[in-house]
């Protein structure tokens, strides 16, 4: 039977808050397989880690920052001084391994790396039923390319590591080490049920163009021969000098773009995030010359009402007692719902209620729809259901 625990600080120093963590999180385990921890960019993350090493020992352990807090089945954890949560994953039958490492040279070149040494270390060519990742902002879909060039389609789920501010102050956490850039994998070997529901929740709008000028992969330079930010700009009812800078990010949140995949099942959605003088915008996710691009649209309610309705679609797509969550919740999206988030945990408890569940806060969010590629977007929800 698979069961998960949760565990959680916000005590001022980070050993101490990691120790009580993995100490709260391990109470009664007597055989875990994994386990998820997840702290404040305020922490010191080494510390974090070898706070919770010093209780879990060598067992497998995966993570990173996440932004403001997390919230958990007793409520929203957060505090000036920094938090930490650990989720436990324990069942006879499943076995996990872990690997991570920093970027190096080739990002795609380092997710076949990272997939070979978790081969290696499972002990075994069979590949995994299931994986978690987690990967630095800006480069998630090559790590991914490289994990799927060794172990092919597997259905994953996770989330970017993410700090407060956007300033590059997120850390991934991997066994024994952290690092700012790069990626890390959790593979799961196991026979119980495992289903994501991954999605913006967004509605689409009429307003739709065709990319014709990218700078790179995350540079949307025009839709239909028009500069990108002028166009959403004319979509949005604005003016281009408010939309420079940052001010994009915060502007765009109910109001973002999408791209469909080939079966049209899945909108995945592309935040823009910084408009530039030239009229270009960074977004952040991949783009593609040629591909159709829609506004998307919400409202704070939608926001909040989201996360109970994807909630409920996983538990319906699961068909099996639940035995835990893992909640991945963009951190844009928290930004949009602002002093309004302990509605969003009402909602999530609602659902689960007393199936433990652990919610991140991230800038990119990864995972799957009926038959779609492993994707990854922003402004999403992927939300993981572990059968019991």
């Amino acid at each position: 039977m698979l069961k998960t625990k949760v565990g959680y600080s916000v005590d001022v120093d980070s050993f101490t808050s990691g120790k009580e963590t993995a100490t709260k999180a391990m109470e009664g385990y007597i055989n875990p397989k994994a386990a998820l921890l997840y702290g404040s960019c305020k922490y010191n993350s080494d510390e974090l880690l070898k706070g919770a090493k010093s209780v879990i020992g060598t067992l497998p352990i995966i993570g990173c920052t996440s932004s403001g807090s997390l919230i958990v089945s007793e409520g929203i954890i957060t505090s000036e001084n920094g938090f930490s949560g650990m989720m436990i994953l324990d069942d006879e039958d499943t076995k996990v391994v872990t690997s991570g490492m920093e970027r190096g040279n080739d990002p795609r070149e380092t997710g076949r790396n990272i997939a070979v040494e978790a081969i290696k270390k499972a002990g075994s060519k069979i590949r995994p039923s299931y994986f978690y990742m987690v990967a630095s902002p800006a480069e998630e879909e090559q790590y991914l390319k490289g994990i799927q060039d060794v172990i092919g389609r597997v259905p994953f789920f996770g989330g970017s590591c993410a700090d407060d501010t956007v300033n590059a102050e997120w850390k991934i956490y991997c066994d024994d080490k952290t690092f700012t850039d790069g990626c890390a994998v959790l593979f799961i070997y196991t026979n119980k049920k495992i289903v994501t529901e991954y999605t913006g929740a967004y509605e689409e709008t009429s307003d739709r163009g065709i990319i014709t000028k990218l700078d790179g992969k995350r540079t949307l330079a025009e839709i239909d021969g028009i500069p990108a930010l002028q166009r959403y700009a004319e979509w949005t009812g604005t003016t281009v000098d408010k939309l420079q800078g940052m001010d994009l990010l915060s502007a765009s949140i109910l109001s973002p773009l999408g791209i469909k995949d080939p079966l049209g099942d899945l909108t995945l959605i592309r935040h823009p995030m910084v408009g530039n003088e030239d009229n270009t915008m960074n977004v952040g996710n991949n783009l593609e010359i040629g591909t159709a691009i829609i506004r998307m649209e919400t409202t704070v309610e939608g926001l909040i009402k989201s996360t109970k309705d994807t909630l409920e679609k996983a538990n319906k797509s699961l068909d099996v007692k639940p035995g835990g969550y893992f909640l991945v919740h963009c951190g844009g999206r928290k930004l949009g719902i602002k002093d309004r988030m302990e509605e969003v945990y009402q909602n999530l408890k609602e659902v689960a209620g007393d199936i433990p569940f652990m919610t991140i806060f991230t800038f990119g969010e990864y995972g799957y729809t009926n038959h779609s590629a492993n994707s990854c977007g922003g402004l999403m929800l992927s939300f993981t259901a572990f059968g019991e």
